[in-house]
């Protein structure tokens, strides 16, 4: 079907992000989301439900992540929370069910929210199941007891270009916390009807945003053209583009939530949730209304700078040094240029704002050249150093470069001929001999003056 994601519906969301932790949500195995990481290596009794295994007490950390989302989805918070036992049936559950902060007699750790327009009705913290391969029947227990957050908002998305364009706006409000794992990404299950036409429908585990819009469109143009009369859970297959029946909807009751004995209330008083408030950073609207109103940066620029919360932090310690317009495209270009280069990301590396920003000053005033600049910063990977310590000053002295390029048109007679006769890029080339001549230190301007008067 062609994707227009332009139908309208009754849309909402059920978003599942797993948080960063070291250890997993009740035993102390390590909590790795790693992509292809051997099956059944973090495991123990507890996250594989053997008979007898009781959980530990819940994971701190995760706790003061998941109300850190809370708050910053504008939740209220709840006080005391009771863990509740979910069942059901399925292989990626061994102990048949999971642990759960959500249920028909649970408080959740945020209700009643709003972000961005859209009501949240709650988030809660859970563990997460196992993975179950349905082919070869083989399950792996690395993720069984993984910490994850779920957000529900109410069905207030008409349209799945809507619900593409809140997620990605949610996504990165997230990473701006540094409390999930964007490595491992989101699962979603989204809902859907025609309001007043179709029941409910649920379409499970939906893991990238275009297959999440791919899917909403899908879902409701089958509704359109074929009704749809009870609830149903569907699934997403990406091949075909369609969405294919797993079985009717279940209700809150068929999963006979029953609180857990073996584990303990949680009690949120309000000093810790003070505490968790004052930490969540500006959010990446707020950076960009910064960098566009105080730093007087271009739109286009301040929405790269604040796409990513290191860099735009680094931007404003830098700028708080330096001209911050000077310093702007040496962050967006040239940073951006070593942290592509080297396939990393500014937090994977050793880079001080000091260094960084002694480098810019060199370059602005005139000791070196921008391009020795540009090779200075490329060293900067894996860890950056004292850039003025053994510098070699930039060449301005005329004479000094006279010489320099006397000597390059005396190497090169071809490139002079071409150039005389007219190809350009026979110049280029001689410039860019007399750069490396110089390793980079002649200055750019006074080298072009003096070998265009050489030549002529």
């Amino acid at each position: 079907m062609k994707q227009s994601y332009e139908l309208k519906g009754m849309i909402g969301l059920e978003i599942h992000t797993y948080l960063i932790t070291k250890e997993k949500l009740f035993c102390r195995c390590i909590a790795s989301r790693e992509k292809g990481l051997k099956a059944n290596v973090n495991v123990c009794a507890i996250c594989t439900g053997q008979p007898g295994a009781k959980p530990m007490l819940p994971n701190e950390t995760a706790i003061e992540k998941a109300v850190q989302i809370g708050l910053m989805l504008n939740c209220k918070i709840n006080h005391e929370l009771k863990w509740q036992r979910k069942h059901y049936n399925w292989p990626d559950l061994p102990k048949g069910y999971q642990n759960t902060l959500s249920g028909k007699y649970a408080l959740p750790i945020g209700e009643k929210g709003k972000f961005l327009g859209i009501n949240i009705w709650n988030m809660h913290l859970e563990e997460d199941p196992a993975s179950w391969n349905p082919e070869t029947g083989e399950v792996d227990y690395n993720r069984s007891g993984l910490p994850l957050v779920e957000i529900i908002t109410a069905p207030d998305f008409k349209t799945a270009k809507e619900v593409m364009n809140w997620l990605m706006k949610l996504i990165r409000n997230l990473s701006y916390l540094k409390a999930v794992d964007s490595n491992a990404g989101i699962k979603v299950d989204v809902n859907v009807n025609i309001p007043g036409k179709t029941e409910r429908v649920e379409i499970k585990n939906i893991s990238s945003i275009e297959n999440i819009g791919k899917a909403i469109e899908y879902e409701l143009e089958r509704q359109l053209k074929e009704g749809n009369k009870s609830k149903e859970t569907r699934r997403y297959d990406e091949m075909g583009n369609k969405t294919t029946l797993m079985r009717s909807k279940e209700d809150q009751e068929d999963y006979r939530f029953i609180s857990d004995p073996d584990l303990k209330d949680i009690v949120i008083d309000e000093k810790f949730i003070g505490s968790v408030r004052e930490n969540i950073p500006e959010s990446p609207e707020e950076k960009f209304e910064k960098f566009v109103k105080k730093y007087k940066i271009d739109n286009e620029n301040a929405e790269i700078l604040a796409k990513n919360i290191d860099i735009a932090e680094f931007y404003e310690k830098v700028a708080g040094k330096i001209d911050a317009k000077f310093a702007l495209p040496w962050i967006t270009v040239q940073l951006f240029r070593l942290l592509n280069d080297n396939k990393t990301k500014i937090d994977k590396i050793d880079i001080k704002v000091e260094h960084f920003v002694s480098l810019l000053n060199l370059v602005k005033g005139g000791k070196i050249t921008e391009l020795k600049g540009k090779e200075i910063l490329k060293k900067f990977y894996p860890k950056s150093f004292d850039p003025t310590k053994n510098i070699e000053e930039k060449i301005t002295d005329k004479n000094q470069i006279e010489k320099i390029a006397s000597k390059i048109i005396g190497d090169n007679e071809k490139a002079v001929q071409d150039y005389k006769k007219g190809d350009k890029k026979a110049f280029e080339f001689l410039i860019g001999k007399i750069m490396k001549e110089t390793k980079k230190r002649a200055d750019f301007k006074i080298a072009r003056e003096v070998l265009g008067k050489l030549l002529k």
